[in-house]
């Protein structure tokens, strides 16, 4: 359902139309980390009431790799709206897990999908376009969390996710350009346990991204 609610927004997207002055597909990787996080255990039949700080690491390149695809609608030369997926990571750093754990980590995506708002500044230094966007959606993160009896390894949707971003973008002819982007994330998380307790924690990420756009 979930994907299917994606797939029909993401058609919206790229449909074009009188009204629409450019629409833009984006694809792009980078390096990806994240600070550390509170984490709270609560309610389940197996893991123990927990709090503690975790640190994480983002290993963007280790598969699945970190990645985002992005579907802009330029509603005029400088404003434009669309939709932003990204694929991102957070794990212990090194393997190093807490107490009773064998795992506990979002590396098949700490998935967002958030629907933001961007202003360019088109050709302000030379070709050079610079911009900057922001936006609100959810986060829908792949997780894995084993503590003795308790195995919980599924999608869920968590929570509300936040992105803001700036860079800048260079034409490589009329239809193809390259850019470069910092992009940050915010995504508050409420994890469904196998023993029916929940897992929370409010992760935020950077990232330093290269990428290519079509535009039609």
């Amino acid at each position: 359902m979930l994907y299917r609610s994606i797939s029909t927004i993401l058609l919206c997207f790229t449909v074009p139309s009188a009204a629409l002055s450019e629409v833009e597909v984006s694809l792009y990787l980078g390096n990806q980390s994240a600070p550390p996080s509170d984490i709270n255990v609560t309610g389940d039949s197996a893991i123990p009431e927990l709090s503690f700080e975790q640190k994480w690491e983002g290993q963007s390149f280790n598969w699945p790799i970190y990645a985002g695809f992005r579907v802009t609608n330029w509603r005029t030369p400088d404003y434009g709206y669309g939709l932003d997926y990204a694929h991102n990571k957070v794990r212990p750093p090194n393997g190093e897990l807490p107490a009773g754990f064998s795992a506990l980590e979002f590396t098949d995506g700490l998935n967002t999908w958030t629907i933001n708002g961007y202003r360019r500044w088109q050709n302000a230094v030379g070709d050079a376009t610079p911009y900057v966007g922001a936006g609100l959606g959810i986060s829908a993160p792949g997780v894995e969390v084993r503590y003795q009896g308790s195995d919980t390894f599924e999608y869920q949707i968590t929570g509300v996710a936040a992105t803001w971003l700036a860079g800048v973008t260079y034409p490589v002819n009329d239809e193809w350009s390259v850019f470069g982007e910092y992009k940050g994330t915010f995504t508050s998380n409420d994890v469904d346990l196998d023993g029916g307790g929940s897992l929370t924690s409010d992760i935020f990420t950077n990232a330093l991204n290269v990428g290519v756009s079509f535009s039609f």
